[in-house]
C-alpha cells in the first residue's frame, strides 16, 4: 500500500497541471492564441531541448547496443495496440465511417511523453529517461507510418516525411553528442540554457492540454459513450498493458529498458490523437472519450501496473 501511494503521489501533481490548465481557460485567463504559442514553443524548442539535455546528462550510450532495442519496443507495442483496438472496436459494433479507425488510433497510443517523463526523472534520473527517449523514436515512427495511413489512407511517403520533427532531430543530436563524448565538454552556459528550456517542456505541455480539454467541455460535445469510453478504458487500461509487461518479462532486454516498458504499459490514452484526428479527417470527439475516459480512470490503475511490472521484472 505504501509503495502505491508513493507512486501514487509522484501522478498526482502531473493531473494537477491538467486541472490548472483547464481553470486557466475556463477563466480567460489562456486564450487559444496563448495556448497556440505554447504548443509551438513545447514541440518546437522546450521538449527537443529536454530530450538533448538528458541525452547529454546520461551515461555514455557507447557499447550499450542493448538500448538501441527501445525504437523497435516502441514500434511494436504501437502498432500491436492498432491492430488489436481495431479488431475489438469490430467486436462491439463501432463500425468504418462511423469512429472505427479513430477509436483504434486514439486507443492504440498511450500517453508516452507528458506523463511518463515526470515519473521516470522522480524515481530514476537521466540515464532511464535517455532510454525512454529511444524508445519514443519507435512510437513516432509507428504513428506516422503505420498510424496516419491507417487513420487516413495517407501514403508512406507521406508519414516518412514527418518523422523527421524537431523532436527526432533533437534525438539524432543529443545521440551524437553523447556517444562522441562532447556532451561532457560544451561550455556551461550551453549546457545551462538547454537545462533551463527543457524545464519548461513538461509543465507547459500539461497546461496546454488542459486547456484544449475545456474547450470540448465548453463546447458541449459529449465526452462519455457507454461503449467508445468503456471499451477504451477496457483495451489502454486492461488488455494492452498485458502486452507491455509480457515484452518486458520475456524478452532479454535491459533494465532500463524493461523499466520504460513497464511504465509505458501503465499509460493512459494519449492526447496527440485528437489533434491528428482533427487534421487526418478522423473523428476527435471518439479521441476525446477515450484520452478523457482512460486518463480519469488511470489515476486509479496507472500505480497499480506500474508496482506490478517493477514486481514482475524485478526493477
Amino acid at each position: 500500500m505504501d509503495e502505491y501511494l508513493s507512486i501514487l503521489r509522484l501522478i498526482l501533481p502531473i493531473f494537477a497541471m491538467l486541472a490548472i490548465g483547464f481553470v486557466l481557460r475556463w477563466k480567460e485567463l489562456m486564450g487559444q492564441a496563448v495556448e497556440k504559442g505554447m504548443v509551438e514553443l513545447v514541440v518546437k524548442v522546450f521538449y527537443p531541448c529536454l530530450i538533448i539535455n538528458s541525452m547529454i546528462e546520461a551515461s555514455s550510450f557507447r557499447g550499450s547496443v542493448g538500448s538501441f532495442w527501445g525504437p523497435l519496443a516502441g514500434f511494436g507495442t504501437i502498432v500491436i495496440g492498432f491492430l488489436v483496438c481495431s479488431v475489438v472496436g469490430r467486436v462491439v459494433g463501432i463500425k468504418k465511417g462511423k469512429g472505427l479507425r479513430t477509436f483504434a488510433f486514439s486507443a492504440g497510443i498511450y500517453n508516452y511523453g507528458y506523463l511518463p517523463v515526470p515519473l521516470i526523472v522522480d524515481l530514476y534520473g537521466a540515464d532511464e529517461l535517455a532510454v525512454l527517449f529511444m524508445h519514443n523514436v519507435g512510437i513516432e515512427i509507428a504513428i506516422w507510418t503505420v498510424g496516419i495511413s491507417f487513420l487516413a489512407g495517407g501514403s508512406l511517403g507521406e508519414g516518412l516525411k514527418k518523422i523527421f520533427n524537431p523532436m527526432v532531430v533533437a534525438l539524432l543530436v543529443g545521440l551524437a553528442l553523447n556517444l562522441s563524448g562532447w556532451n561532457t565538454k560544451l561550455p556551461s552556459e550551453v549546457t545551462s540554457s538547454v537545462s533551463m528550456l527543457a524545464a519548461c517542456a513538461v509543465p507547459l505541455g500539461l497546461l496546454a492540454i488542459g486547456a484544449n480539454l475545456f474547450d470540448h467541455v465548453r463546447d458541449g460535445e459529449k465526452l462519455w459513450d457507454n461503449r467508445d469510453s468503456v471499451a477504451g478504458i477496457a483495451l489502454r487500461l486492461g488488455v494492452l498493458p498485458v502486452v507491455g509487461l509480457a515484452i518486458a518479462w520475456y524478452f532479454p532486454l535491459s533494465i532500463e529498458l524493461k523499466r520504460v516498458l513497464v511504465f509505458q504499459a501503465a499509460m493512459p490514452a494519449g492526447i496527440m490523437p485528437i489533434v491528428l484526428t482533427k487534421h487526418y479527417g478522423g473523428q476527435p470527439v471518439v479521441a476525446v472519450r477515450v484520452a478523457l475516459a482512460t486518463t480519469i480512470v488511470g489515476m486509479l490503475t496507472m500505480p497499480l501496473w506500474i508496482r506490478f511490472g517493477l514486481g514482475l521484472i524485478g526493477g
